[in-house]
C-alpha cells in the first residue's frame, strides 16, 4: 500500500484524466506507456485506454465503483462498449442534462452521495448501476459532491473547509471514516488531484507534505 506523487501531461490535475477502482485504471488514450505502466504498478490495477465524448477529461465525465460506470450522456457507444470491455462491469450513460456526471456522484462499492440537483431518474440510475445506497446532499454551498470527496471502501478524503461534524455526516453518508485534507498546495477541490482505491493512491505532484499525511490517514493507504 502507498501513495504515490504523479502528473499527467505535466499537470498535477492528475483527478481530471483518471479514474480507479480496485481492478481497472481508466487513462486518457494516447497517454504514454511509460506513464500508463507506472500508474498501472502503483494502484496494482489494469489498464483501460478511453474518452468520453471524444474528451480526455474522464474525471468529471465518469462516475465508477467496483459494481458498475456511469459516463456522461455525451459518451459516444463506442466508447461505453471500450469501457464495458476494459473493467468487465455495467456501463450506462446517465440519464441526466447534466453531463459532468463524475462532478455529482461520490461513490465507494456500498453507498454513493449523489448531488440535490440530479434527476430522480439519474438518481435511480447512480442506485442501480453502481448497486450502492444512494443518500442526495450537498456539502457546505457546493452541489459538486463529486468534486469534493475521493471515497473507497477503506475511507473518504473530504473538502478540508468542513467542520468536525460535517466530515462525520460526509463519512456516515459513505459508510467510512472521513478525513478533510486539501490537494497540490492549497486546493480545496479535493477530487481534481487525487485518485485511490483501497490499495493505494495517486495524488498530484504538487501536494505537501502535510497534505500527504492528511491523505494517507483518510484513505489508510
Amino acid at each position: 500500500m502507498g501513495l504515490h506523487l504523479v502528473d499527467v501531461y505535466k499537470n498535477p490535475n492528475i483527478g481530471l484524466f483518471l479514474k480507479a477502482n480496485d481492478k481497472v485504471l481508466l487513462v486518457p488514450k494516447g497517454l504514454a506507456p511509460t506513464k500508463c505502466e507506472r500508474f498501472s504498478r502503483d494502484l496494482e490495477v489494469s489498464l483501460c485506454p478511453t474518452s468520453v465524448g471524444g474528451s480526455r477529461l474522464l474525471g468529471p465525465l465518469v462516475s465508477m465503483n467496483g459494481n458498475g460506470v456511469l459516463v456522461s450522456r455525451m459518451a459516444e457507444q463506442q466508447e461505453v462498449r471500450e469501457i464495458a470491455s476494459g473493467t468487465g462491469i455495467n456501463v450506462a450513460r446517465l440519464e441526466s442534462k447534466y453531463t459532468a456526471v463524475g462532478n455529482l456522484v461520490a461513490a465507494n462499492d456500498k453507498r454513493a452521495l449523489v448531488s440535490p440537483v440530479l434527476e430522480a431518474r439519474a438518481v435511480s440510475q447512480v442506485r442501480d448501476v453502481l448497486d450502492a445506497e444512494v443518500e442526495r446532499a450537498s456539502i457546505r454551498q457546493y452541489y459538486q459532491v463529486g468534486a469534493l470527496v475521493v471515497a473507497t471502501n477503506s475511507g473518504a478524503a473530504v473538502f478540508p473547509e468542513l467542520d468536525e461534524r460535517e466530515v462525520e455526516k460526509v463519512g456516515s453518508s459513505l459508510g467510512v471514516e472521513a478525513y478533510p485534507t486539501p490537494i497540490n498546495g492549497g486546493v480545496p477541490f479535493v477530487a481534481s488531484g487525487l485518485v485511490a482505491n483501497t490499495k493505494n493512491a495517486l495524488a498530484g505532484n504538487q501536494t505537501t507534505g502535510p497534505e500527504l499525511v492528511f491523505i494517507t490517514r483518510a484513505l489508510k493507504v
